[in-house]
Order: structure tokens, then C-alpha cells, then sequence
């Protein structure tokens, strides 16, 4: 079993893949589009609805980012997407390198709420939030960290 992240967008979902796509430097981007498939006609949905995506998923360095867009039929139902900080992505454990190029890229168009650089606790740790409004946390030590600081709770 495995958990990922997955993010949900209001017709943003085809950007949000190219820029994460872009800033992660994904080696694999694989999307599908709600009118990839045949109209329900006690259903139909509006050209803009067939455009947005249904599925996704971004690869990259051995991880996965699911992606999809939220139709306004079924956030009748769900409730209205919003931005939030209910959710943070934590990139651990990458050199520091690695960690300040994809800063950097998920910087463009965000708010850097703590600048990247070394901490008492890590050679590389900083904190953005994109343009979308998704929190991302850098650690390059995360591992190292909770293993030295912290006792088994299990």
C-alpha cells in the first residue's frame, strides 16, 4: 500500500500539471480529460468540462503527484474548491542542490513564507507557497532529524 498527494483544482488542473511538471522536473506527465470518454446524456458536460482533467499524475524522483480538475456538478456535492492551508507537500531528504532548484521554480508567482537555506536542524529547509496556493516544506534532513530527536512513540 502507498499514500500520495493528490491535489484537486477548479479548472486549473491542466496549468498546475505543466508547472509542477516544470518545477519538479518530472520525468513522466500523464493526464486524462473528462471528455477523453463517451457523454452521459442524462449528463452532458460543457465544452470547457470535457477540457478539464479527470486524472493525472506527474512522476518524479521516484515519487507521485496526482492532479485533477473538480467538476462544478460534483462540487455541488463536495463543496467549493478552495485554497487552503490544510495541506502541505514536504520534499525530504534531497541534497540541498536539488532542494533550492525546485524552490526556486515553485517560488515563481507564490509567497516564500521562509526563505531556503541551512537551519540548526537541517543543511536545507525552507517553506513556499505556490501560485495555486499549495504549502510545500523543504527538508533536507528530515530523516536524519526525526531519527536523532525524536523517541519512538509505537
Amino acid at each position: 500500500m502507498k499514500a500520495i498527494t493528490y491535489l484537486q483544482f477548479d479548472g486549473k488542473a491542466d496549468e498546475a500539471l505543466t508547472f509542477y511538471g516544470e518545477a519538479l522536473q518530472a520525468t513522466s506527465v500523464k493526464k486524462v480529460k473528462f471528455g477523453a470518454f463517451g457523454q452521459d446524456p442524462n449528463y452532458p458536460l460543457t465544452e470547457e468540462e470535457q477540457n478539464m482533467i479527470m486524472e493525472s499524475r506527474i512522476e518524479f524522483s521516484g515519487n507521485h503527484l496526482m492532479i485533477s480538475d473538480v467538476l462544478p456538478s460534483m462540487q455541488a456535492v463536495t463543496g467549493n474548491i478552495s485554497k487552503g492551508n490544510n495541506v502541505i507537500i514536504s520534499i525530504i531528504d534531497a541534497d540541498s542542490e536539488t532542494n533550492k532548484q525546485i524552490f526556486d521554480k515553485l517560488s515563481i508567482g507564490g509567497t516564500v513564507v521562509m526563505p531556503i537555506a541551512a537551519t540548526p536542524w537541517s543543511a536545507s529547509f525552507g517553506m513556499v507557497v505556490d501560485q495555486f496556493g499549495v504549502m510545500w516544506k523543504f527538508n533536507s534532513e528530515a530523516s536524519k532529524f526525526l531519527d536523532q530527536s525524536i523517541s519512538n512513540t509505537w
